[in-house]
C-alpha cells in the first residue's frame, strides 16, 4: 500500500518509541503516508492500523481531529489561512478574502486547475506574525500582505 521508501520513514519513526509502544508514532506515519498519497484515503489509513498494529478506528480518530490530514483529495497546494481572532484582528480576514478572490474559490474548495485547496486553519502559534499561511502543512509564510499572497501565488504556479 505504501512504498518502501514510506515505509523506511514510518520505520524510523516508529524506533523513536519503545516497542510495546509503536501506536505513538500514528501522526508521524499519517503524515509519511498523506506526503505520498496527497490524501488519507480510508484504505490508507487502514494500512497504517495495521502496520502499527491499532484498531483502525484509532488512525480515523487522530486523522479527523487534525486539520493537516486531508481526509478527500485536494490540489497539490493546500494553503491554510489562520483565522483565529488574534490574527483576524491584525489582517487575516483580508488575507482570506484576497486569497479567494485571487484563486476563485471559497475555503474548503479546490480550483478547476486542481493546483489550490484554500483551508480555514486554526491558531497556528504565529501571532505575531500575522497574518500567517502554512502551504501543504510544511512551509509556513508570515506578515501576509496582498502583495505577498500573490507573488507567493504566482511562484507556486510555475512550479
Amino acid at each position: 500500500m505504501l512504498s518502501p521508501e514510506s515505509l523506511k520513514k514510518i520505520d524510523r519513526e516508529i524506533a523513536k518509541y519503545p516497542a510495546d509502544q509503536k501506536q505513538s508514532a500514528v501522526m508521524a506515519a499519517l503524515i509519511v503516508a498523506q506526503d505520498e498519497k496527497g490524501w488519507l484515503a480510508v484504505e490508507t489509513m487502514d494500512f497504517v492500523a495495521q502496520y502499527l498494529g491499532m484498531a483502525p478506528v484509532a488512525v480515523y480518530e487522530v486523522a479527523s481531529f487534525y486539520n493537516m490530514y486531508n481526509l478527500k483529495p485536494c490540489g497539490k497546494y493546500k494553503l491554510t489561512v489562520c483565522t483565529c481572532l488574534p490574527c483576524g484582528l491584525q489582517g487575516s480576514l483580508e488575507a482570506a478574502d484576497h486569497l479567494k478572490a485571487r484563486l476563485g474559490i471559497d475555503f474548503d474548495e479546490t480550483t478547476q486547475d486542481g493546483r489550490f485547496t484554500l483551508k480555514e486553519g486554526e491558531c497556528m502559534g504565529a501571532c505575531s506574525m500575522a497574518p500567517v499561511l502554512l502551504v501543504n502543512n510544511k512551509k509556513m509564510h508570515d506578515y501576509l500582505s496582498k502583495e505577498k499572497i500573490d507573488a507567493l501565488i504566482d511562484e507556486l504556479r510555475k512550479r
